[in-house]
Formats: C-alpha cells, sequence, structure tokens
C-alpha cells in the first residue's frame, strides 16, 4: 500500500518581514533605488540644462529639447551635402586658427571624434603593463605609429581611464607589453575600467 503523497509547498509571493534582517533589507533597497534614482536625476539635469538653453525664447517645458533635438538632426542631414560639408570645413578651419580659442575648439572636437566620429580611438581594448611585469592595468590602444615623437614601431600609445572620474594617463609602452582583449566589447572594458572592476561582464 503506497504512502500518501505529502502537499507540495507554494512558494510564498509575499516574503515576511524578518526584523533581525532589517540591515539586510536596507542595503537591498540602496542596491535597488541609488542605481535608478542616480540615472534618472542625471538625465533630467541634462534635459534642464539643455531645455532651458532657449529661455526665454522658448517657456513649454520640453519644447526647447525638441528643438534642439530636430536642429541638430537638421545640421547632421545638411552636412552630408558637399557645398554645407565645405561651408563647415572652412569655418573649422577659420577656428583652428583663430589665437585663444583654437585649443578649445581642437580638443572638444577631437574628443568627441574619438569616440562618436570617422576617427574612433577607444574600440581597441587591451591590458597594458607599465609599473612592472607582472601588473596589467585595462586600457585602450589609441595610436600604433608614433614616429612624430620620433620612436619606433615597437611603441604604441595606450589609454588607461581612471575608475570613478571621467579622467585617465596615457602611457606610450612598447608593443610586447600589450595585450589585446578580444572576447569583451569595449563598451564593456570601459564601463569595467572605469567602476574599478566593480561590475560583472560577459564574452562577446
Amino acid at each position: 500500500m503506497s504512502s500518501p503523497q505529502k502537499p507540495t509547498r507554494r512558494p510564498r509571493l509575499t516574503p515576511h518581514f524578518k526584523v533581525r534582517h532589517t540591515g539586510e533589507y536596507f542595503l537591498r533597497g540602496i542596491l535597488v533605488v541609488a542605481p535608478i534614482v542616480i540615472t534618472l536625476s542625471f538625465v533630467y539635469w541634462v534635459f534642464n540644462k539643455l531645455d532651458g538653453l532657449l529661455h526665454p525664447y522658448v517657456l513649454a517645458p520640453g519644447l526647447g529639447f525638441l528643438v534642439l533635438l530636430l536642429f541638430v538632426l537638421l545640421i547632421g542631414w545638411m552636412s552630408t551635402f558637399y557645398i554645407v560639408k565645405r561651408t563647415f570645413r572652412l569655418v573649422s578651419q577659420g577656428i583652428e586658427y583663430t589665437p585663444g580659442i583654437s585649443f578649445i575648439y581642437t580638443s572638444v572636437r577631437d574628443f568627441f571624434e574619438a569616440f562618436v566620429g570617422n576617427k574612433r580611438r577607444f574600440t581597441h581594448a587591451v591590458m597594458v603593463s607599465v609599473t612592472a611585469e607582472d601588473v596589467w592595468q585595462v586600457g585602450f590602444l589609441t595610436d600604433e605609429k608614433l614616429s612624430i615623437f620620433n620612436l619606433e614601431d615597437i611603441y604604441v600609445s595606450v589609454y588607461v581611464p581612471q575608475a570613478y572620474n571621467v579622467a585617465g594617463q596615457l602611457f606610450i609602452v612598447k608593443r610586447d607589453r600589450v595585450r589585446p582583449i578580444e572576447n569583451i566589447a569595449s563598451a564593456d572594458v570601459m564601463k569595467y575600467a572605469v567602476t574599478g572592476g566593480a561590475v560583472e561582464i560577459t564574452e562577446k
């Protein structure tokens, strides 16, 4: 005669609150809420800054941001025409030769070009050994031809971002001190570097 089966216990949909775990609950709450609040706050700050650029000409909330967005799209579309592209190029060259502001303009232009332009540099993630042979840092190979510095082809430029910071350091090292990272996306490598290795990344 078979023994009666025990009824299976259904998982609780509403877990009980345990006072002894109050500290753990609080930390879990911070882990859930903090990234959302910080991200939304940053987006809101950027939105307000851009939306307020057209004040007092545009007073409707959100309309200024929409106008700027459409303006940027229009400029991007117009820049595909030869005449407009040629005009922008002449204006750019004029600013480059203007004393005082040429340094600021070229620095900002090259910075954006490095991320989103045709001359993107942060696409080759590598590990570089700078301080010691058995110590490695995560960085990005930015230049492989350093003849302008009178260096041989055995030297390359590697940019190493700093954790939890927008800054970084540029190292010029020998090629044999650089190892390519081919199994991880460059965006994930950047995220890993700027968070000090605190995020979990996966292979491609």
